[in-house]
């Protein structure tokens, strides 16, 4: 289960009026939900500092549009996975192009030794099969079993019906231990 946040809908007011200091209570009691969240959906601590701060950026900016309806820590981890969403199809093109590139500069084919989780602990190897998941499976699967968020939570969160939620989250675990099976 998540530690539970004091609601920070009083912190909210205060920093639509320009309280920087209710605005930094804000980041101070969600920031470590909001990094392992990024981290869990891009597959590492890589980039999860950068999601992170844009999540706060884009929340600061948006604060006279929330509305209350969601708890404060649900509404960034929606926009932080929104923002590691993006950043893996960012991540995608750069690969595309780079291995696009290789192909041309070079004909041997170069093995990773990154891809070899045999040589490493389970925690990495499952770190490497949560990145093999879809963006969909993997933002229910970070926010069940590593946020440990309830169905409805998640739910409420992903904008999602529960139903879907439970589908996903059952079809990303046999995704994940196909992967782990194939691998260990």
């Amino acid at each position: 289960m998540p530690k539970r946040i004091p609601s920070a809908l009083p912190l909210v007011e205060r920093a639509r009026l320009g309280d920087q200091e209710a605005f930094r209570q804000i980041v101070a009691q969600h920031e470590r939900l909001v990094r392992a969240t990024a981290a869990g959906m891009l597959g590492g601590a890589a980039g999860a500092d950068d999601v992170a701060q844009e999540t706060f950026i884009r929340f600061f900016q948006s604060l006279s549009k929330f509305r209350g309806e969601a708890e404060v820590g649900a509404y960034l981890c929606r926009i932080a996975i929104n923002l590691s969403i993006d950043e893996l199809k960012r991540r995608q093109r750069k690969n595309r192009w780079m291995s696009a590139i290789r192909r041309e500069g070079s004909t041997e084919e170069r093995e990773d030794p990154g891809m070899n989780p045999g040589r490493q602990d389970m925690r990495e190897a499952l770190r490497k099969a949560l990145h093999e998941l879809e963006p969909e499976f993997r933002s229910v699967v970070v926010l069940r079993l590593i946020d440990g968020y309830s169905v409805r939570e998640t739910a409420d969160i992903l904008e999602l019906p529960q139903g879907t939620v439970a589908s996903r989250l059952a079809r990303g675990q046999k995704k994940l231990r196909e992967i782990l099976e194939k691998w260990l």
